[in-house]
């Protein structure tokens, strides 16, 4: 058993037992595989290097990339077996510098397999599409360590230290997209359907391009590096007075999924969070693989518990490799760390603790609530027996529940948004990440927690990137602030950074998440009420048990004022 992640003294680890299957390769194959027909997704193997500044022209942008050749459409043999023998032969005939669209959610539901057969036959120059980019060495991170990956369309890299390393040294270009646009962009393509307009990420660093794809070397003057290829801006419209921008669909020649069942006509049954993407990808893509666990007979799968239909898969393999838990947190620790009493707690604990249990008590009965990373998960711990909530996972899943007893109950199947495996209440359900993001970008979740590197005094909200330090990721953060006007923004956070510094502040420096999104702050010494609507700031409406009003100015750089009723916080 090798340990993954998990800060010191945890017990977070990944169970590496191997199972490789040697089998003769088939026959099959196909033509080579088409290029995709976006701009942002064209192969760039033949393309000469071109260095654009901040502010080039979209036109400028359009003929470097116009100039690039483009692969034959794949030809599939209907009538032929969509079996294959092994994942060496499935792709055997996938050719250098395709856009591969890899499902997964962390290392849950990735098609392991697949990659390692990638990787083994040493297949480069690939333009790969995911929700994370693999961890340690384990998932995408395969592909990444050895160079073949140039460039990648992700949503959170924060696991792969390498890949960010990477970035910056100008080895390869990374478009940040948040993860419920991901999601979108992949079932248009799917549709049919050219684009769309969303307000995740709009009057942000996504709607302006300002995020770069590719760096260059770094100027010994300035300290800042060269821009080799800028951020993509969007068109905006604004729409009962809110601005929405438009994102394009997302497809791919090849898309590579791992399945719970697969029948030998291509339909596919995937067990709860393992649905996230595996559902997405196989129909936005020209050659959709799927490796699986079990290939039954045509007929031995109930139509009704079908998720994916053949006509979307073209060759299945068998998938040998182990499944991998990416972190492992058991309820015990869970437990002991929110139950223990205030003299016997860390002052870490204790501080996350008092925020926690001061946030739970913004959760009514009954309520959907979607809970960051981090010191939101631990709310739920703080309910009443009488209150009871359904918790939503973006990566596809209302009633979400306890850690795992065991290494051995453990689920790698059944993840919540921080890659931990959980257990399932009552009355639970499971759904592919684009049905969830609907959820959210809907206005249909109650309230969301989410923790913040800054947050200002008119409710803008920077909690995913720090130039020149952080490079993770938003993952679904910013989906989750698309609609405040319908889902209760609650930010909770410790009030200073590791250097003292205020994390509430007048404006953002940082780059924004959401802007005007937050409704309310809780930190380990306030709640603040937040007017984002009004333009009146901040109002601080109860500090912490022994904390005064000119405690909390001095660790503030924000101003605010002093609500006439100011409480205590339990």
């Amino acid at each position: 058993m090798t340990l993954l992640a998990g800060p010191a003294g945890s017990q977070r680890a990944m169970i590496v037992a191997r199972c490789f299957i040697s089998v003769a390769p088939s026959s099959r194959s196909l033509r080579p595989l088409s290029s995709t027909a976006l701009i942002s997704l064209a192969p760039r193997t033949q393309v000469k290097k071109r260095y654009f500044s901040a502010k080039s022209s979209r036109r400028e942008r359009q003929e470097a990339v116009s100039a690039q050749p483009r692969r034959q459409a794949p030809v599939v043999d209907r009538g032929a077996s969509k079996v294959f023998k092994s994942a060496d032969d499935a792709i055997a005939d996938v050719p250098d510098g395709v856009t591969v669209l890899s499902a997964g959610f962390g290392l849950c539901g990735v098609a392991e397999t697949l990659i390692d057969a990638i990787r083994k036959k040493g297949i480069r120059d690939l333009t790969v599409v995911s929700n994370n980019a693999g961890a340690g060495e384990y998932g995408l991170a395969k592909l990444t360590s050895t160079g073949q990956i140039s460039r990648m369309i992700v949503s959170f890299i924060g696991t792969n230290k390498p890949l960010g390393k990477q970035y910056h040294d100008g080895q390869v270009s990374i478009e940040l997209c948040p993860q419920g646009t991901i999601a979108e962009r992949l079932r248009a393509a799917g549709a049919g359907i050219p684009a769309f307009f969303t307000a995740t990420g709009a009057r942000t660093l996504i709607e302006t391009g300002g995020i770069p794809m590719r760096l260059g070397p770094k100027d010994p003057q300035t300290g800042k590096h060269a821009v080799v290829e800028p951020g993509r801006a969007r068109e905006t419209r604004t729409f009962d007075g809110r601005t929405y921008m438009m994102e394009t669909a997302l497809r791919g020649d090849v898309a590579i999924v791992r399945a719970w069942k697969a029948d030998e006509a291509g339909n596919c049954i995937f067990r709860t969070t393992t649905k996230a993407y595996g559902v997405l990808m196989p129909k936005a893509a020209r050659l959709a693989i799927v490796e699986a666990e079990n290939i039954v007979p045509v007929g031995a799968l109930d139509p009704d518990h079908v998720d994916l239909p053949g006509i979307y898969v073209d060759r299945i393999c068998p998938a040998t490799s182990p499944k991998n838990i990416e972190k492992l947190v058991l309820a015990a620790q869970a437990e002991q760390a929110t139950t223990a009493d205030d003299q016997t707690q860390s002052p870490e604990i204790a501080r996350r603790n008092r925020i926690a249990r001061r946030a739970a008590k913004e959760l009514k009965d009954g309520y959907y609530v979607n809970l960051g990373v981090g010191i939101p998960t631990l709310a739920p711990s703080f309910l009443p027996a009488s209150t009871k909530v359904w918790l939503q996972s973006e990566n596809g899943i209302i009633g979400m529940g306890p850690y795992p007893e065991s290494r051995e109950t453990a689920d790698p199947d059944t993840v919540n948004a921080g890659k931990e495996p959980i257990k399932l209440v009552p009355g639970a359900s499971t759904f592919d990440s684009a049905e969830s993001f609907g959820m959210i970008r809907g206005g249909h979740i109650d309230v969301s927690i989410l923790g913040a590197l800054q947050v200002s005094a008119q409710g803008d909200l920077a909690n995913y990137i720090i130039p020149g330090k952080a490079f993770n990721g938003m993952g679904g953060a910013m989906d989750l602030v698309s609609n405040p006007d319908q889902t209760k923004i609650i930010v909770c956070t410790y009030h200073t950074d590791k250097d003292g510094q205020s994390k509430i502040v007048d404006e953002c420096d940082l780059p924004l998440t959401g802007k005007g999104v937050v409704s309310m702050i809780i930190t380990e010494l306030a709640v603040f009420e937040v007017d984002r609507l009004g333009g009146k700031g901040l109002t601080l409406k109860e500090t912490a048990k022994g904390v005064t009003v000119d405690m909390v100015r001095e660790k503030t750089s924000a101003k605010f004022t002093v609500a006439d009723d100011l409480g205590t916080m339990d």
